[in-house]
């Protein structure tokens, strides 16, 4: 008799390209596993907004198994504990899953499950999902290897599966709303999850949305369309990278096509006029996938990424434990600063916000406000539907200038408004306090004389908060002490390290970073 093959299911909800669903159904039976864990659960870096996220793709996946033949069985506690007790009471003769670049709870679990298998002679096999390389030494050729692996083909979902019968003690949990595990808060805003989302949302993006993506992802204005949006099915494996990048490579043949077709006869395939706006735009966005994963592997390379300056020079520059009024103030979006106040009310309602915007989020806290960037960085990541750890944790580091190998970005909150929204109109949606501010003043209210204040009903120190510093002093400290560390021989030599070790190989045409898709 053929032994049962077990898939673990974690970030990869999905049944286009999943290697693992493949290889076990190409060798018997099929067993799917999702394990609500409870130490996961409860990081500091989780919220109930990714879990609503994730029911949905599990739910999802849930019925897609069934359709197949197969079954998605869902459990409750601890990894080790779970598997051990399954396979005492319905053995199995491989576990499988993908790799997972996650976080630090989610790495030592895996290390724990390895030990586990390798105790008892049980093949653990876990397959890349993805560009990050396991066990890199270096980023020499790294770019070729993520490229190699994009060019792979898709893997064909299972034409059919046999699930085995479950024995009596073992209880299928279904999918558990936050509330019943202990969660609350969700985003009445966020996307919803699942793979069939992930490819109506791609879709819309390559087919429509995505023709001007450079120019409008830097706007909170414009972004929410303008970007593709599927940063959350990338960060759970709704959807894989290597079918956003083949389904991107498509669509610029197409568009290759078009400008053929168009400089021939002069009309594009519809028989409109060719907008040469998408060759850039698709150029841009495939580069920014190849970035998704370069970030992550710096998470996989380091898992400490997430709890320690990666250069080490910098420690103690900023208390470790934060000024509790100045990161209330960030936090709850009511530092003065209309744009910061802003986007942060945005997340709260939404779980999403476009990169520039997260870039002068983490920018305003680490150097006006001077705040470590652990504990900002946890109140993001609950706040991120699409919270994916490796780009997470590498981003706020390079935000707060702690790397050594990334010049520092220091966004003023005030010309950011004034050039990503001129009018006020995003100020005025999440920060309605500010409805009737005359719209010279909208983009610092504080500056308003009283007189003005008086007729637009906007008192500031009552109705909305004048900025929690000086911005002006406050950077000037700021830039004084970031620079002494900065420019000490322990920071250049450990700057050196971390650029051979994290640093990437190739400069981008479109910039130094990723953009929030």
């Amino acid at each position: 008799m053929t032994a049962l093959q077990l898939v673990w299911f974690k970030r990869d909800l999905r049944l286009r390209d999943h290697a693992p669903l493949a290889e076990a159904a190409a060798r018997g039976p099929v067993l799917g596993l999702y394990i609500y864990e409870p130490a996961l659960l409860a990081a500091p870096d989780a919220h109930a907004c990714q879990l609503a996220f994730v029911n949905d793709c599990l739910a999802e996946l849930r019925a897609g198994l069934v359709a197949l033949g197969g079954r998605l069985l869902i459990q409750r506690g601890e990894a080790v504990a779970v598997l051990d007790r399954l396979h005492a009471a319905l053995p199995f003769g491989a576990l499988w899953a993908h790799e997972e670049t996650g976080n630090l709870l989610s790495f030592r679990r895996d290390q724990r499950v390895g030990r586990w298998a390798r105790d008892r002679g049980l093949p653990f096999v876990e397959i890349p999902q993805n560009g990050v390389v396991r066990r890199l030494r270096d980023r020499d050729g790294w770019a070729a290897r993520w490229h190699q692996r994009m060019a792979r083909p898709l893997v064909p979902v299972p034409g059919r599966l046999h699930a085995p019968e479950l024995p009596e003690d073992v209880v299928d949990e279904g999918v558990l709303t936050p509330e019943a595990l202990g969660l609350s808060g969700r985003r009445p805003g966020a996307q919803r999850g699942g793979e069939d989302a992930g490819w109506q949302t791609l879709a819309s993006f390559l087919k429509t949305r995505g023709v001007d993506y450079p120019r409008q992802m830097s706007s909170p204005l414009s972004a929410a369309e303008g970007c593709s949006r599927i940063s959350p099915f990338l960060a759970w494996g709704a959807l894989s990278v290597r079918q956003a990048h083949q389904a991107g490579a498509r669509q610029q043949q197409r568009v290759a096509e078009d400008r053929r077709r168009a400089a021939r006869d002069g009309r594009g395939p519809d028989g409109g006029r060719f907008d040469a706006r998408w060759g850039r735009s698709l150029a841009a966005w495939q580069e920014r996938l190849r970035w998704h994963c370069h970030f992550i592997q710096k998470l996989e390379s380091a898992p400490g990424l997430e709890r320690q300056n990666v250069n080490r020079a910098y420690d103690g520059m900023r208390p470790e434990t934060p000024d509790p009024a100045r990161l209330a103030a960030w936090a709850e979006g009511r530092t003065g600063w209309p744009l910061v106040d802003a986007c942060m009310r945005c997340l709260d309602a939404t779980g999403w916000i476009n990169f520039r915007m997260r870039a002068m989020l983490l920018s305003v806290a680490s150097y006006p406000l001077w705040l470590h960037w652990r504990a900002p960085g946890l109140h993001l990541a609950r706040r991120f539907v699409d919270y994916e750890p490796g780009i997470h944790w590498a981003q706020v580091q390079m935000q707060a200038g702690v790397t050594g190998i990334n010049t520092p970005r220091i966004y003023n909150p005030t010309k950011q408004a004034q050039d990503q929204d001129p009018e006020g109109v995003f100020i005025r949606r999440w920060v309605p306090e500010l409805a009737a501010v005359p719209p010279a003043f909208v983009h610092a209210p504080w500056t308003m004389p009283p007189l003005t204040q008086r007729f637009c009903g906007v008192h500031i120190g009552r109705d909305y908060p004048p900025p929690v510093v000086d911005f002006a002093r406050a950077i000037r400290g700021a830039k004084e002490r970031l620079g002494r560390v900065r420019n000490s021989p322990a920071a250049r030599a450990a700057a050196a390290v971390v650029l051979e070790r994290h640093g990437s190989r190739r400069r981008s045409r479109w910039g130094r970073g990723p953009r929030r898709r």
